[in-house]
């Protein structure tokens, strides 16, 4: 057996390769790849325990996992007595060629450590980009995951988030403003209508008392008399302000019914000039 696993194979670089080392070079890659990635886990663990921010955890797992690769290349090569100058030319024609090649790779992958790095954009964040709006799954070192507010999951390269605009809405902080708009028909009166806008405001649990709650009477409309309610809420997502907003309008039409206040509607004043004819029975059926 020992005979077997000393037998060369071939010359490299002035040194024999054996078959034990052919054996140990690999299987050594395999083992350290499974105890790096169980050591990963662990340490993230860990992290999370002591409530480290999920970016912190993930920009950890990437570098822990690149520099344990790098450990286990060079091991490897070690082990097959390979010098790392033996790969000098080799090498720098790939780059050479990998740089032309991948330009759109490379950028990506360092606008991904841009990203995880500067932490512009954060796992968690409700972010619009473009037409499209989701909250970050995941930063990886060529694209970002996003999952719309319709469930489906898009992949955006990471060079784009750096590149272009992007509304960030939880960037520092999860403090939003919405806003309804009231119509009322002329005659009401309006500072009732003021009144009761903002009590439904205060009395609605989801909006903050700071800052406060405010209704400002917008314009006088072609049909209404035009209220703005302001307000602002703590929501990481597009779905949490809607959804304030429609109890907003619930209460809204409550109370304004309540204190009959008519909720305007579109009218229209048709004025016709001339002479109007009405057909009798018998011309309609000759005609």
């Amino acid at each position: 057996m020992q005979a077997l696993l000393d037998t060369r194979l071939f010359t490299l670089n002035g040194h024999d390769i054996i078959l034990s080392q052919i054996i140990v070079a690999p299987l050594l890659v395999v083992i350290g790849l499974v105890i790096l990635q169980w050591l990963i886990k662990k340490i993230a663990q860990r992290l999370e325990l002591r409530k480290v921010n999920a970016d912190a955890i993930h920009l950890f797992r990437r570098m822990f996992l690149i520099v344990g690769i790098v450990i286990l290349v060079i091991t490897a090569l070690d082990v097959l007595n390979v010098p790392l100058t033996a790969f000098a030319f080799v090498s720098g024609a790939v780059a050479i060629g990998f740089g032309f090649g991948a330009q759109n790779i490379i950028n990506n992958f360092i606008s991904g450590w841009i990203l995880m790095w500067e932490r512009p954009i954060k796992i968690g964040d409700f972010l619009e980009v473009g037409d499209a709006k989701g909250t970050v799954e995941s930063i990886n070192t060529r694209s970002t995951r996003i999952r719309r507010t319709d469930g489906v999951h898009m992949l955006i390269p990471n060079s784009h988030l750096l590149e272009n605009t992007v509304v960030n809405w939880t960037l520092i902080d999860r403090l939003t403003r919405g806003i309804v708009r009231v119509g009322v028909q002329y005659g009401s009166p309006v500072k009732k209508v003021t009144e009761l806008l903002k009590q439904a405001m205060e009395d609605n649990p989801s909006v903050l008392g700071e800052p406060a709650p405010c209704v400002i009477f917008e314009d006088f409309g072609d049909n209404a008399l035009i209220f703005d309610a302001y307000f602002w809420i703590n929501t990481s997502a597009e779905k949490g302000i809607r959804d304030v907003k429609s109890e907003l309008r619930y209460a809204f039409e409550a109370l304004l019914n309540e204190h009959d206040i008519v909720i305007a509607f579109p009218q229209r004043d048709v004025h016709l000039d001339g002479v109007l004819k009405i057909a009798n029975d018998h011309d309609f059926m000759r005609n």
